[in-house]
């Protein structure tokens, strides 16, 4: 206990947002109590209009994990209502009401609509919460019961880190490219491969970082249904110079089904955004560059960038060998005049650094290969974007 009474701050504070997860709460919750940690936690849910029975499973694991010494916050909202109304930490402060013992709050938001998405609960999550580091769950997901103690530990060593581990997927054969790619980016990978259409270099479900950093790089976009709000964070973070760590052993159990909220953001969307980020982050540092790739993907790439990054595009590369006889691209829908005429190489031909879009693991190691063979640096000679 701090002077005058209060409870201090728990050291972790697991943030969950809920909406109708009535399928998977007693799983993930259960996952909750079942951790080693030995510093003191806390469990902050956010139930976003939930209409099945998420918070009736909430309220019965509320007794087990306070009784177990874990405190819990639960704060939402279950009005039909048209949204409206901002989302803010104040609205906390004039709507809780806390028990004697600060470990279960009811709020309500005072203009409460629809689900608000995910972005928005993760926000009132956190708000509501006081622990000094975050431990980032999803509702379907569940975690091993050492998750929060190496997590912790990580980013005790690294205060300015995205923490994240290796996932066991669920079920086991869904998603097996992604998976390999979340469990086997080597460390240097982790902010090299930061274009790729996979997002994060760690997955969200398994992110764990200090109140202090969230708070320098946050909040999460409220955009609602459609706006990837955990790329944007994780490029926020990297734009302050956030590191990417991971713990290298499966702490979660990383669910796969047709409701993930991730199927909700548009491909396009994501695409404008890694785009952008490209141009930002790592164009301006070559002054000329090939993209390796002479299809569709590569195509497409090209005519997305900014006419400035455009003209630094000296070649693609492929190893289709009508496509290298063409000789060339032409970009037709160009204003320039004369339309722009990009040379088509074959890769051993084409000079570094390359924007490689070629999908990896896709190829039986072909490409994996031909890389290989060039004895480049990643980073430095060629990045990955599809």
């Amino acid at each position: 206990m701090e002077a005058g009474g209060q409870p201090a701050a728990p050291h972790v504070s697991v943030i969950l947002p809920v909406h109708n997860a009535e399928a998977w709460l007693d799983e993930c919750l259960r996952s909750v109590l079942q951790q080693d940690f030995e510093g003191s936690m806390e469990l902050s849910v956010f139930n976003d209009a939930s209409k099945d029975k998420s918070m009736t499973i909430i309220e019965k694991w509320k007794v087990k994990l306070e009784d177990s010494g874990i405190l819990v916050v639960i704060g939402g909202h279950d009005s039909p209502s048209p949204r409206g109304g901002p989302s803010s930490c104040a609205m906390w402060d004039a709507t809780s009401t806390w028990s004697d013992e600060r470990c279960h709050v009811r709020a309500q938001d005072p203009n409460p609509g629809p689900p608000q998405q995910i972005g928005y609960s993760k926000n009132q999550a956190i708000a509501q919460s006081s622990g000094s580091y975050l431990c980032f769950l999803d509702s379907d997901d569940a975690m091993m019961p050492q998750r929060v103690r190496l997590q912790h530990e990580a980013a005790v060593r690294h205060p300015t880190s995205i923490i994240g581990c290796q996932v066991r997927r669920e079920p086991p054969n869904s998603t097996e490219r992604y998976t390999r790619w979340i469990n086997q980016l080597a460390s240097d990978q982790l902010l090299t491969q930061v274009f790729t259409s996979h997002g994060p270099t760690v997955v969200m479900p398994t992110w764990f970082c200090s109140r202090e950093w969230f708070s320098h790089v946050g909040p999460f976009d409220e955009g609602g249904q459609g706006v990837p709000e955990d790329l944007l964070f994780f490029y926020s973070h990297l734009r302050k110079g956030g590191g990417v760590v991971r713990v290298d052993q499966s702490l979660l159990i990383y669910r796969y089904h047709p409701k993930a909220a991730t199927h909700s953001v548009l491909e396009t969307t994501i695409w404008t955004h890694r785009v952008r980020f490209l141009e930002e982050r790592a164009l301006p540092h070559w002054a000329a560059f090939t993209i390796w790739n002479a299809g569709r993907q590569g195509r497409r790439l090209y005519r997305s960038l900014m006419a400035e990054s455009r003209r630094k595009v000296v070649a693609f590369c492929d190893v289709d060998e009508n496509k290298i006889k063409k000789g060339f691209y032409s970009y037709e829908d160009s204003e320039e005049r004369p339309k722009p005429r990009v040379p088509i190489l074959h890769f051993r031909a084409a000079r570094p650094p390359f924007v490689i879009c070629v999908k990896l693991d896709l190829t039986g190691g072909a490409f994996e290969d031909n890389l290989r063979s060039l004895h480049l640096q990643e980073g430095r000679d060629f990045l990955h974007f599809s």
